[in-house]
């Protein structure tokens, strides 16, 4: 059964933990530290996210969501022949330009390594929206590729995207994204699309 959360609790439970992750960075937050932070018993965070990863999880939807919401719904009504043609560019260029878009800031690049650290330790996010998985993605891929086998679409997915949260994702650096030598987004585009649209191995 799903808790009631009150949206005072989980709006300082989130503040504190944004505030302590940009300080001291993802690793070294204990749920104890974030607990302390928004001034809460030392069971909060377990009782309305049931746990550290519910709460991260929480966050990266808060903040990512909107983003990459938008961009994707169109992507995926063209996906089902609504509109203009659907080539598997546009569906890498509405996740690699918000991507971009992070980088550019202190706050985005922290979100970046947050969500990278705990997608390409588990694999997978708890408690979010349709757009946190993978099966939206791969059914729109399917679509574009149906030379493709179903494991094969899946396979390429998921390298691909474990290749934009190891470009995206690696640093939490202050300094301004040139600095961090992140690619051109143009190439990381580029790459990405031949990779997923490549000749079936078959």
């Amino acid at each position: 059964m799903t808790k009631e959360i009150s949206p005072t609790t989980r709006a300082r439970l989130l503040d504190a933990a944004e505030r302590l992750f940009l300080d001291k960075g993802f690793e070294q937050v204990s749920v104890r530290a974030i607990n302390a932070e928004a001034g809460l018993n030392p069971g909060a965070v377990h009782y309305h996210f049931g746990s550290r990863d519910g709460l991260i999880a929480a966050l990266l939807e808060q903040e990512l969501s909107p983003l990459w919401a938008d961009r994707l719904d169109v992507v995926a009504r063209r996906s089902r022949g609504e509109g203009e043609p659907f080539e598997v560019r546009d569906l890498v260029a509405a996740i690699v330009e918000p991507f971009e878009e992070l980088s550019r800031t202190e706050k985005g690049r922290m979100l970046c390594h947050l969500l990278a650290r705990v997608a390409l330790r588990s694999g997978r996010l708890v408690n979010v929206s349709t757009w946190f998985g993978a099966a939206p993605f791969e059914v729109m891929l399917g679509r574009a590729l149906p030379y493709l086998s179903v494991r094969e679409v899946a396979e390429r997915w998921r390298l691909a995207f474990t290749l934009l949260l190891e470009v995206y994702g690696r640093s939490t650096t202050p300094a301004p994204a040139a600095v961090v030598s992140l690619p051109e987004t143009a190439t990381v585009i580029a790459f990405v699309t031949a990779g997923l649209s490549a000749p079936s191995p078959a």
